[in-house]
């Protein structure tokens, strides 16, 4: 094997990692103070003095076996404010139905907001913003306290009161992140979209919630375009009977429509007034905070609500000790509203750090669109996807050479699994002293599984370690643990970010079905992966579109991984369709980079490639140009999708039409499907 995405064959000799943090690195990490400090008031294990490895395995396996003790260290560590004590850390650590901390109050716009307060950092940008100009934009913590007071007293006028659902219609600009924190603080529920989001897509997310205030763009600028989106808003204003406001947020400079309330005036209170101090609601741990949607490429996406309490340990942890950042630190991650990584970018200010938004185009004016955006912030942390990595590298760009990164100490990538060329193109051409953390977990969690640990080397293609407080396994199906073979993630002991249920479900069956079918009791989350014997990770793909011929499994990514090399191939997806008469037809299907043929010779280039370099059963049976590949609106390839209507059941069954980017492209299999004969006549 020659990818580290490949199935794993023996890991008995530790490769040579592609780098390592020096001592003084190890040292002076939030991580490695928190362990000493736990150690000596919680009874966490002592770090061992020059291993940061053997430390940080002792750590996770005390985070895991004693849940009580490290989530009480967490919240005495970063001085979370209980309005009201909690009677106890973990009252029932069941799955579903985990409590954490009953009888405690708190509010996760307050912790947010908390920098405000000192009046050294007061005048520190909590914002910098930045559009396709990339001129970048502060936003104070001052002004940003000010905005969230005001805003919040405003939604208290409109009838806002705890529990309600306030939506937002908006890209990733610093008017989000105060619609956010304001529907918080007054103890609501907030709820985004992208503005890129067609009508039906938003409805199909914001009608189950059932929204009483919305905010709105008039447009958007993406590309060096200006889209307007006044149409949508007014269609959404119609099918939309819960809501008693809406407000205008002319990003595009239009005046408000009749009847629309305008941004500038819900969040222009003084300075010395009142309202510009922001009231937060003290509401239970397990309060809603926010409202997250699944991609909803079958049925009506999942509404997964988080909670207050939840989001803002788990979130604490997260940025504080994996992602090591602070008030000295510029928090970038290229996101839009419509994914969980915008929620868990906004929740950066709960470090103290300033947050990047950038509202544009991944690649726009040129590929370099991203390191701009973090050479011109001085980011230090800077987050993307693994398939903006990719396409760097394809581009040839050289931004390490060409842009000054020289505070970016961290560049993490999720979305999809990062290949090992994309770990070598960030170590060639950004830095050969660069923290590389590829991360994976979920919107079902707004966090991660597995990934950044400031502490640990790099291995190439791999993820650094579990997370803490995170019991991350790999399992096979009939739940025995795997060690260096793919297996189903599975989670064995709850995180507090876990849903605390998902809207309109009234008896649970859709949460329990969703993750706790397979193994009662045990979070299932339909990836497969392999932790090595090195406690590293390897993610493979979807295990519910997980390859799988003569018993030898393999995740899809490990052939986009093969395939995409190839210049010829601009992007790639692979189905494994069991038969009914049981056999299994696994066709490529190819987008071609302009000027590329399919030919008898790239055909041949495509399965040489995939025999010698991952598996010979795992060469295509046919090999299928396609004019683009669907996603979902988040950027996700839709596998599932795509291999049922392959196995004959219908568009309208197989694929919710608005969750998708180009339903279009999704009829070509349709008609394939026809063509063939496949299928077995099912309809859902």
């Amino acid at each position: 094997m020659t990818t580290a995405h490949s199935t794993p064959q023996s890991q008995s000799s530790a490769p040579e990692p592609l780098w390592r943090p020096d001592p003084d690195r190890v040292a002076g990490a939030r991580i490695t103070r928190f362990q000493s400090w736990a150690a000596q008031h919680h009874g966490a294990p002592a770090a061992v003095p020059g291993d940061p490895e053997a430390s940080y395995a002792a750590l996770h396996r005390w985070s895991v076996a004693e849940l009580p003790a490290f989530w009480q260290a967490i919240t005495e560590w970063f001085d979370v404010r209980f309005s009201t004590p909690y009677e106890s850390v973990l009252a029932d650590s069941s799955m579903p139905g985990a409590e954490w901390f009953p009888g405690a109050t708190l509010n996760y716009a307050e912790h947010a907001l908390r920098t405000a307060e000192d009046p050294q950092r007061a005048d520190d940008p909590a914002l910098l913003h930045v559009d396709e100009e990339h001129e970048p934009r502060p936003v104070t913590w001052a002004e940003l306290r000010r905005q969230v007071g005001s805003l919040s007293a405003e939604l208290r006028r409109l009838g806002v009161r705890p529990g309600d659902r306030v939506s937002g219609y908006l890209p990733n600009v610093p008017e989000a992140v105060v619609a956010l924190l304001a529907t918080a603080a007054v103890g609501a529920v907030w709820t985004s979209c992208a503005p890129d989001f067609g009508a039906r897509s938003v409805l199909d997310r914001f009608q189950q919630v059932e929204p009483s205030v919305l905010f709105a763009v008039d447009g958007y600028r993406y590309g060096g375009k200006e889209h307007d989106r006044r149409e949508t808003v007014a269609e959404l204003r119609r099918e939309l009977p819960s809501l008693r406001a809406v407000v205008h947020v002319p990003l595009l400079g239009t005046a408000a429509p009749e009847g629309m309330l305008e941004w500038q005036a819900l969040t222009a209170a003084p300075d010395d007034s009142e309202d510009a101090r922001p009231v937060f609601e003290q509401v239970p741990f397990a309060h809603p905070l926010w409202v997250l949607y699944s991609s909803g490429t079958t049925g009506l996406p999942k509404a997964i609500v988080q909670s207050q309490g939840g989001i803002l340990l788990e979130h604490l942890k997260q940025l504080g000790l994996h992602n090591d950042t602070g008030p000295d630190d510029r928090f970038f991650w290229y996101t839009s509203t419509g994914w969980m990584m915008w929620n868990f970018l906004v929740s950066g200010l709960l470090t103290g750090c300033t947050v990047v938004t950038y509202d544009g185009s991944a690649g726009y004016p040129d590929m370099n669109a991203q390191w701009d955006v973090a050479a011109r912030t001085g980011t230090t942390f800077f987050g993307t996807s693994a398939a903006y990595i990719m396409a760097c590298r394809k581009a040839g760009i050289h931004p390490g050479r060409d842009l000054d990164l020289s505070r970016v100490k961290c560049v993490a990538t999720t979305g999809s699994p990062l290949p090992p060329d994309g770990f070598r193109w960030i170590h060639g051409e950004i830095s050969d002293d660069m923290w590389i953390a590829s991360v994976s977990g979920g919107t079902d969690v707004c966090s991660c599984f597995a990934g950044a640990v400031p502490t640990l080397p790099v291995h190439t293609g791999e993820l650094q370690a579990p997370s803490l407080a995170t019991d991350l396994h790999s399992w096979d199906p009939h739940g025995k643990p795997l060690t260096g073979e793919v297996g189903e993630l599975v989670v064995t002991r709850p995180l507090p970010s876990m849903p605390v249920r998902f809207w309109n479900d009234p008896d649970g069956s859709r949460y329990r079905e969703s993750y706790f079918e397979m193994f009662p009791g045990v979070w299932r989350h339909g990836d497969w992966i392999t932790v090595t014997d090195r406690n590293t990770v390897i993610i493979h793909g979807r295990s519910d579109s997980t390859l799988n011929r003569q018993g030898v499994r393999m995740g899809s990514a490990d052939i986009y991984e093969a395939v995409e090399r190839l210049p010829e191939i601009r992007e790639s997806l692979v189905i494994g369709v069991e038969q009914p008469d049981g056999g299994y037809w696994m066709p490529l299907f190819v987008h071609l980079a302009p000027g590329a043929v399919l030919d008898d010779a790239l055909r041949d280039r495509v399965k040489r490639t995939i025999r010698e370099g991952l598996s010979p059963r795992h060469v295509p049976d046919e090999i299928i140009e396609i004019a683009g590949v669907p996603h979902t609106l988040t950027g996700k390839r839709l596998e599932v999708p795509v291999k049922r209507l392959l196995q004959g059941t219908r568009l309208e069954k197989a694929v919710n039409p608005g969750s998708v980017d180009d339903v279009e492209l999704l009829r070509f299999y349709e008609r394939l499907a026809r063509e063939r004969g496949e299928g077995d006549g099912r309809d859902g």
